[in-house]
């Protein structure tokens, strides 16, 4: 059973990105092709047990094991030692990243309080967009009484949209939520 999000880019945003645009090839139509959660915690050099309950955490997001983050240079100011873990990511790809992102549009960005839509302003000038999330507690997998710390983490979305107006087309098609 495929993801409900992909059965709609192939039914509908396929064709609108390709009326809208007059690709004359279909492989020029652009299309997502993975998404990176990435969690930075500091404070992990201190406490393992921070790093621990978020890898646990991102697992439960995202369906897929995190991996550990290390510090590729040591920093004295920050007290950060080469090889020292600081973060976890996850990149998604195929059926979990459609899965993720439908979760992501229609279920969690909703329950961000005094949300109003997402910013058009984060794309990279190459078709990518990221943004940032205050908290992990507006996903439904995580319980409140469970966390410790509230942490934040990056969300970025890759498409193979040449430009930030297709991607932004894209990414509406598929439901992400802007600013009016």
């Amino acid at each position: 059973m495929t993801a409900r999000l992909r059965e709609t880019y192939k039914k509908d945003v396929f064709k609108a990105l390709q009326e809208k645009f007059q690709y004359k090839n279909p492989m020029e139509v652009p299309k997502l092709v993975k998404v990176t959660i990435n969690m930075g915690l500091g404070e992990a050099k201190e406490n393992s047990k921070i790093l621990e309950a978020a890898v646990k955490e991102l697992g439960l997001i995202s369906g897929q094991k995190p991996v550990t983050t290390k510090a590729k240079k040591s920093i004295a100011n920050f007290k950060v030692r080469q090889g020292m873990p600081v973060g976890a990511k996850v990149t998604l790809r195929g059926d979990n990243m459609y899965e993720f992102v439908d979760k992501f549009f229609n279920i969690s960005l909703p329950r961000v309080r005094d949300f109003k839509g997402v910013s058009r302003n984060s794309f990279d000038g190459r078709g990518n967009y990221s943004m940032g999330i205050k908290e992990q507690l507006i996903f439904p997998e995580i319980k409140y009484d469970d966390v410790d710390t509230v942490t934040g983490m990056n969300v970025v979305f890759t498409t193979t949209a040449k430009t930030d107006e297709e991607a932004a087309y894209l990414l509406e098609l598929l439901g992400m939520p802007f600013e009016k």
